[in-house]
């Protein structure tokens, strides 16, 4: 028989409603003994010999051979063991009494639920054939008797085996269905798992690109400032104390935008304010230009970070590339149903088929895709850069429908 053990030593249906079996092999155990000494002959003497044989297979079966079946698989040695111990019990009360052939009801399901096919086999045609011949050669009974004995045998081997193949077949359906809920159980552990790290992913990738859009970018514009002020300090006193005043203002910013971070609230700049009015002072601190075209309505909450995120790292890019004496201008057009945020500086710009994908990029486009957007940088080496953010929004209703 095949080994029944499933992946994770799953429960079988049989194991679980073993108590039919025992109910079964009990009573095939009683109905044995009540024909034996039951039976017209032969004497009394020799039936309840036949009977004492029985008695132990029980107990037998209570001590040893009920674990052997419920082992997962069972143990294939101790089983064949405990199956000669109940065949030489059973064997010679069958021959005495051929009522005692009964009890094969009892041990086949046992053979094939410990053996393997050809051992279960052989093991059921000598607990078929092999009384029949026994009783014939003590007893030498009527030919008439001999065949219906011998008839019943084969019978009753047929019977035996399609018992076997059924036990057989539920045993290996009981194997598939275990190995399938141990797969289950385990693809639900690996799914949960690579959720839990996907979560945990985003969630870095979030914090890193928040981080970068705002507590970078503000301490880079720090560090710019202090330069500025260092060379300001001897020769233009006003305008470097423009620049601390700057500074304690990006200070500030920081703070404010780093709690804002770890409360995850809505970016500083768009507290209580509305999108135009977080460019305004966005373009402020970092000296461009704005333009606003187009319908200026309120928007759901992600475009409007999304653009403004992406506003900050364009800043930031023009800032750090285009050079300190480039002019930047910002340009936040509403349409009717998308929302485009375009930054332009006339620095020194770059190849974008040589340049490497930076973080800010990549950041870039990632926040733009979130909500379906797209991002795209062009720029000409001495030509400036533009850098241009299209997100998609809802449209603007027609005049007079209902909101």
């Amino acid at each position: 028989m095949r080994d029944r053990s499933g992946a994770g030593g799953g429960a079988y249906a049989w194991e679980r409603s073993f108590r039919l079996w025992d109910t079964y092999f009990a009573l095939i155990w009683v109905a044995t003994l009540l024909y034996v000494l039951g039976a017209g002959e032969p004497g009394w003497p020799v039936r309840v010999a036949a009977a004492v044989l029985l008695s132990p297979l029980i107990p037998l079966y209570v001590v040893v051979g009920r674990p052997i079946l419920c082992g997962d698989p069972p143990d294939e040695r101790r089983a064949l063991a405990y199956l000669l111990t109940m065949l030489a019990l059973f064997l010679p009360s069958a021959i005495l009494v051929g009522e005692t052939r009964v009890m094969t009801f009892a041990l086949v399901p046992q053979c094939f639920m410990t053996l393997r096919i050809r051992w279960a086999l052989a093991t059921v045609a000598v607990i078929n054939f092999l009384p029949v011949a026994g009783w014939a050669l003590l007893w030498w009974p009527s030919g008439q008797d001999v065949f219906f004995n011998g008839l019943f045998a084969v019978v009753s081997f047929i019977f035996s085996a399609a018992i076997g193949t059924w036990i057989i077949r539920v045993i290996e359906q009981s194997q598939e269905r275990a190995e399938l809920i141990a797969e289950l159980d385990a693809s639900r552990h690996e799914v949960s798992r690579l959720s839990a790290a996907h979560g945990a992913l985003a969630e870095r990738e979030r914090m890193a690109r928040e981080i970068h859009d705002t507590l970078a970018q503000g301490f880079t514009s720090l560090l710019m400032l202090v330069q500025a002020v260092e060379a300001e300090l001897e020769c233009d006193v006003p305008q470097a104390r423009r620049h601390l005043a700057l500074m304690d203002e990006t200070a500030r910013q920081n703070l404010a935008e780093a709690r804002a971070l770890v409360a995850g609230a809505a970016p500083v700049d768009l507290d209580g304010a509305s999108l135009p009015d977080a460019f305004r002072r966005l373009a402020a601190r970092h000296e461009a230009t704005l333009e606003v075209t187009g319908p200026v309505r309120p928007l759901s909450a992600g475009p409007e970070v999304v653009a403004l995120r992406s506003c900050q790292e364009a800043l930031s890019n023009a800032r750090k590339h285009a050079g300190s004496s480039a002019a930047v201008g910002i340009a936040l057009a509403y349409a009717d149903s998308s929302l485009t945020v375009s930054v332009r500086d006339d620095g020194n710009g770059f190849d974008p088929s040589s340049a490497t994908d930076g973080y800010g990029l990549a950041g870039l486009r990632a926040r733009a895709a979130e909500v379906g957007g797209t991002a795209m940088i062009h720029s000409t080496p001495g030509d400036g850069t533009t850098v241009t953010v299209r997100l998609p929004v809802p449209p603007v209703p027609p005049l007079g429908s209902s909101t």
